[in-house]
């Protein structure tokens, strides 16, 4: 992961980081709002480490997956959709909706 896809979807983080470390809470969360430096500030201070140890321990954790949920990319995504397209039948467009498949 890059730090400004956590940046940029900071509360969608929230879980992943309260995972990672359960006595995180959403209030000093919300505060951080995304600033990496306050973020490895509280790390440190929340698992009583020193700021050097707990920068390896957020970049370990940076090292996991992306959740496909968190980062939209429009450009990625609707170049991915035209290219889905040689896998629909003639007269069906790609981004119609497929009531067989839970488009509503």
């Amino acid at each position: 992961m890059k730090w400004h896809h956590i940046e940029e979807n900071w509360a969608a983080f929230y879980e992943a980081i309260i995972d990672r470390w359960p006595e995180a809470e959403e209030s000093e969360l919300d505060e951080i709002d995304g600033d990496q430096r306050a973020f490895l500030r509280y790390i440190a201070k929340l698992t009583e480490q020193e700021p050097v140890e707990a920068r390896e321990e957020v970049l370990e954790w940076l090292r996991g997956e992306l959740p496909s949920d968190v980062v939209m990319d429009p450009a990625h995504d609707s170049h991915s959709i035209s290219l889905s397209g040689k896998y629909i039948p003639e007269g069906e467009d790609e981004s119609d909706d497929d009531k067989r498949f839970g488009d509503d």
